[in-house]
C-alpha cells in the first residue's frame, strides 16, 4: 500500500500539505559511505545522493546545520516545522572526498561525526578489520573459540561469506570492548589473514587536513568517540575516555566543532545514563542515535535524557522514500499507529 500511496506525494502542493504535521519535529538524517565499486565499497551512489540533494533543494525543504536544529528544539529560535539536517558517521574519507562536494553543490549543510583515533592514524574501524578477514581468506572455512562458544565459519558462495561475516560481527557487538578485539584477532589467525597495520585505501580515514578544509566549505563536524567501541560493553574509566578524549581532540583539530555526540552503533543498548552524565558534564547540546523517527521539541524538565537520545533516520536510497519522511507521511504513520505498507 505504502508504494501505492507515495506517488502522490510527489505532486505539486501534496507533500507540502502535510507540513503541520511536523510544526514540532525536526528531520535528521544520516548516512555512512558513498559507494565505490572500484574499492569494493557499498554505499550511496553518488548520483543517488545528489538526486535527493535535488529534491530537497527543488521542493524548498529547509535545509539547516545540526546544532541549529539542536537549538530549535530547545526553544530558541523559530519551530523546527520540518527543517532536515544530514548526518555523516565514522569520518572515512569518502565522506570529505565524495559527498564534500556534493553537500556544496547544493549548498546543504552537513555533520560529520569523527572517530578521533581513526582519523590520527591510530586504528582502523573494527568491523572494517573483519570485512577485510573476510574478503581475503582463500578459506572456505575455519572455527574458532569466542569467549568459550565454538564459531564455525563456512560458505560456498560470496552471499555466505557476507552472512558468515555479518552473523561474527554482530557477535562481536555483544562482547566486551576487550573481548572484541581479541576475538578479531583470533578471526584473523583462523582465517589465515594478516592484517595490515593501517587500513588501505577502502577504508581509509579522511585528515584533519582534509577537514579543516570542508570546515571552511561549511561542512561541521562532531565527536563519535576515539575507538568506536559499543560504550555499554566497556568499563567506566573508558567510557568516560572515549567521550572527553574525542571531545577534546576534535576541539583541538576543527575550527568549528559541533557539540553534538553521536553514540557508536546507536542503538537503545549501546549507552546509558552513564555516558549522558559524561556528556551533559563536557556541556555538550545533546547527542544522537541511530534508531529511526522524527527528532521533537525537547522538554528537559519532563525527561532530562531528552537532549541526549535524538533519533535519526537512515538517509533513503531513492525519492519515494524520502518523500514520506519529509513530507509527514511517516508521522501520520506514527499517529494512527499503522505502517500502512
Amino acid at each position: 500500500m505504502k508504494r501505492a500511496l507515495l506517488p502522490a506525494l510527489l505532486l505539486p502542493g501534496v507533500a507540502r500539505s502535510l507540513s503541520a504535521l511536523l510544526r514540532d519535529h525536526a528531520v535528521i538524517f544520516m548516512m555512512h559511505r558513498v559507494r565505490q565499486p572500484d574499492l569494493g565499497v557499498e554505499g550511496h551512489d553518488l548520483t543517488d545522493l545528489r538526486r535527493l540533494l535535488g529534491y530537497l533543494r527543488q521542493h524548498r525543504y529547509e535545509l539547516v546545520s545540526l546544532e541549529e536544529v539542536f537549538r530549535r528544539l530547545r526553544g530558541d529560535g523559530p519551530r523546527p516545522a520540518g527543517c532536515v539536517a544530514l548526518t555523516l558517521d565514522d569520518g572515512y574519507a569518502d565522506q570529505a572526498e565524495l559527498a564534500g562536494p556534493a553537500f556544496a553543490e547544493f549548498d546543504a549543510p552537513s555533520t560529520t561525526f569523527v572517530t578521533t583515533g581513526f582519523l590520527d592514524g591510530h586504528l582502523w574501524l573494527w568491523w572494517d578489520q573483519i570485512d577485510y578477514v573476510f574478503r581475503h581468506t582463500v578459506r572456505p572455512s575455519f572455527s574458532l573459540d569466542l569467549e568459550e562458544e565454538k564459531i564455525c565459519c563456512q560458505w560456498s558462495s560470496t552471499v555466505e561469506r557476507d552472512q558468515a561475516r555479518q552473523t561474527f560481527t554482530a557477535r562481536c557487538k555483544s562482547l566486551s570492548d576487550d573481548a572484541k578485539h581479541r576475538a578479531i584477532a583470533q578471526l584473523a589467525a583462523a582465517a589465515e589473514v594478516t592484517l595490515p597495520t593501517r587500513p588501505p585505501d577502502a577504508y581509509a580515514p579522511m585528515s584533519w587536513e582534509q577537514l579543516r578544509r570542508w570546515e571552511e566549505r561549511g561542512m561541521r563536524f562532531g565527536p563519535h568517540t576515539v575507538t568506536h567501541p559499543i560504550l555499554s560493553r566497556t568499563d567506566d574509566e573508558q567510557s568516560r575516555r572515549e567521550l572527553t578524549e574525542s571531545w577534546a581532540r576534535l576541539r583541538a583539530e576543527a575550527v568549528q566543532p559541533t557539540p553534538v555526540f553521536c553514540y557508536p552503533n546507536g542503538q537503545w543498548g549501546d549507552f546509558g545514563e552513564r555516558e549522558i552524565a559524561t556528556l551533559r558534564e563536557l556541556g555538550l547540546l545533546g547527542a544522537v542515535v541511530g534508531a529511526p523517527g522524527y527528532a521533537s521539541v525537547l522538554r528537559t524538565s519532563a525527561n532530562p535524557s531528552a537532549p541526549y537520545e535524538v533519533l535519526r533516520f537512515s538517509l533513503p536510497l531513492d525519492v519515494l522514500d524520502l518523500v514520506q519522511i519529509v513530507s509527514g507521511f511517516e508521522r501520520v504513520k506514527q499517529i494512527f499507529g499503522r505502517d500502512a505498507e
